[in-house]
């Protein structure tokens, strides 16, 4: 039985992506795991993707397949599947790559200081500028460094950093103790953005200690990203839009008590709300018709969008 089981949740449309993943799992310095891929009704079955391994390989991969229901529940069917003597859970996105110490780092980390969340950072791919290093925190958090190989710091005040600025935080890096496990889930109905943020938050509130370590643990892969893929003109985004909304939402009433993360949550429900109507004014200036349907369910949800697509409606809304 191993100390870690791995979650890959998988849907690709290219070969290689997910050879690339395990590629990387095999170079760990820490062996003590298992591995589950998901394969979450892949154009590309997963299957294809181990044909290349060898039988030892492929004696500690699991392979599950299901009816698609995107990442989040793809990542859901493996928690569910994680066998019983496993001791953490690792994620990682079948177009990402580890560094080789990345395990070896979680695992001394977790079990030295007692923690049960655990981040490192990511790094690669201009495209994801927006993410930044969990070295950077040093300059607008209060940390305290609890050893330097690896280099492991804790924020007394994690949850409200994230809800600051998110970007240091990234699913690849992530690894949770059975504490967590056993009862966190993802929220797949937010499929299209934001399921992973709120996941993190409620990981951070149950968590008895969350570590960060500032080495670099996940590399980006060149994958089908499908969070990305959508731009401001695809059918897709007023959905992506909402969705966002929805877990910020839901983050706001987990936060209720604390007025300063209150805050820093209805400022970006608020620009899920301009981002959304924009959208919907492009479309119109293109000559198609608005998604009403949509509109109206937010609207019903949330009579704040109506006031905001007023003040678009005469100009007062910044693009």
């Amino acid at each position: 039985m191993a100390s870690i089981t791995i979650v890959i949740p998988f849907y690709q449309k290219h070969t290689g992506v997910l050879q690339r993943a395990l590629t990387s799992i095999a170079r760990q310095t820490f062996q003590d795991f298992d591995v589950l891929i998901i394969d979450d009704e892949s154009p590309l079955p997963a299957e294809n993707e181990l044909q290349s391994l060898s039988s030892e390989e492929r004696r500690r991969i699991r392979v599950i397949r299901q009816t698609n229901a995107g990442p989040g529940g793809a990542r859901n069917t493996g928690l569910e599947s994680v066998p019983a003597d496993s001791r953490f859970v690792a994620f990682l996105d079948s177009d990402d790559e580890w560094a080789p110490e990345h395990l070896s780092n979680a695992f001394g980390t977790l079990t030295h200081h007692h923690a049960d969340c655990y981040w490192d950072s990511i790094e690669g791919g201009d495209e994801f500028h927006y993410h930044f290093s969990i070295a950077e925190l040093g300059k607008s958090a209060d940390t305290v460094r609890l050893s330097d190989r690896p280099a492991v710091i804790e924020i007394p005040n994690v949850a409200s950093v994230m809800l600051k600025d998110w970007s240091f935080l990234h699913m690849s890096c992530m690894v949770i103790g059975r504490s967590l496990f056993e009862k966190v889930r993802f929220e797949p109905t937010l499929r299209l953005a934001a399921e992973d943020i709120l996941f993190f938050c409620d990981c951070i509130l149950a968590a008895k200690r969350v570590v960060l370590c500032e080495n670099v643990g996940a590399l980006r892969g060149e994958g089908v990203n499908i969070f990305h893929s959508i731009d401001n003109d695809s059918p897709q985004f007023l959905r992506q839009q909402f969705n966002t909304w929805t877990a910020l939402n839901t983050l706001e009433q987990r936060f209720s008590r604390r007025p300063q993360d209150v805050e820093a949550i209805r400022g970006y429900k608020n620009r899920a709300r301009r981002q959304a109507l924009w959208s919907q004014a492009r479309q119109m200036r293109q000559r198609r018709l608005p998604q009403f349907g949509l509109l109206a369910k937010w609207a019903l949800r949330d009579p704040a969008i109506l006031q905001s697509a007023m003040r678009l409606a005469v100009g007062k809304l910044a693009p």
